[in-house]
């Protein structure tokens, strides 16, 4: 077996107001990292405080998602903005929820930027390089989430540069094109929905380190944390049955700050 312990980590906190997305509470017991939305794309202070509450009560590492501000969009949308403008919003989102975990005397395991900022990110590696600049200056042990399966050696060099640590993220439910990137949330096959076929994916991304890409090709993979998604009744299965799998395998499921 290749992967002894691994994060597990989805996307949390994204209610609002009297409205309501996810089902955190289902979702953050079988996880032990969870991107908190900060206000920007999605979630409240109200929100930020409940879902921090609901995530400590559970011994799940807290982590700020911050992303591009567009509530319309919920965050997904490409937003021209300069390196200092994503520097300034990414800092705002992570100390607010900073705030919102030292009020209840946490603190923050981890950093991932959320839908679009991530996905320019992995195009553009200098807001990787902005986002670790901002992590470095509030507190350098703040954990980065980033993908796995792009230039691995430029995101270390990034990550040692400023002087902070990276987990390098696999998603269990989306598909991969030959070069290790996403497929497009555009393209049909690039969310996998059959729970038998994701977790056969994870089992052999844990023995073996690949991952079977969209055109049928074997790519290498190595990753510290796996995302997940549980935002309806079948995303929340999914999660579960993930969670089986890699009981079954001996792989122990643990926040990246206690093995990185």
């Amino acid at each position: 077996m290749l992967v002894s312990t691994i994060d597990l980590n989805s996307d949390v906190g994204e209610s609002f107001g009297n409205y309501k997305l996810g089902m955190d509470e289902d979702v953050i017991p079988l996880i032990s990292s969870a991107n908190i939305a900060c206000g920007y794309h999605a979630g409240d202070p109200a929100v930020m405080r409940q879902t921090v509450t609901l995530a400590r009560t559970h011994g799940v590492a807290l982590g700020a998602h911050p992303g591009y501000p567009d509530l319309v969009g919920f965050g997904r949308r490409n937003m021209g903005l300069t390196l200092e403008e994503i520097k300034d919003l990414v800092a705002v989102q992570i100390g607010a929820l900073q705030a919102v975990a030292a009020l209840q005397g946490a603190r923050l395991q981890h950093v991932k930027p959320h839908g679009a900022l991530y996905t320019m990110a992995v195009k553009n590696p200098g807001i990787w390089d902005a986002v670790a600049e901002v992590l470095a200056g509030l507190d350098d042990r703040l954990i980065l989430f980033v993908l796995a399966g792009g230039d691995r050696h430029e995101l270390e060099s990034i990550a040692q540069r400023r002087g902070i640590r990276i987990a390098f993220e696999f998603f269990a439910d989306r598909a991969y094109n030959p070069d290790g990137s996403l497929v497009s949330r555009k393209l049909a096959g690039a969310v996998i929905h059959d729970n038998d076929v994701v977790a056969a994916k994870v089992l052999k991304f844990v023995k073996e380190g690949r991952v079977n890409a969209i055109d049928g090709s074997d790519i290498a993979l190595k990753a510290e944390t796996i995302c997940v998604h549980g935002d309806n009744p079948k995303a929340l299965a999914l999660v579960k049955k993930i969670r089986e799998t890699l009981n079954a395998a001996g792989v122990a499921v643990k926040p990246p700050a206690e093995f990185l």
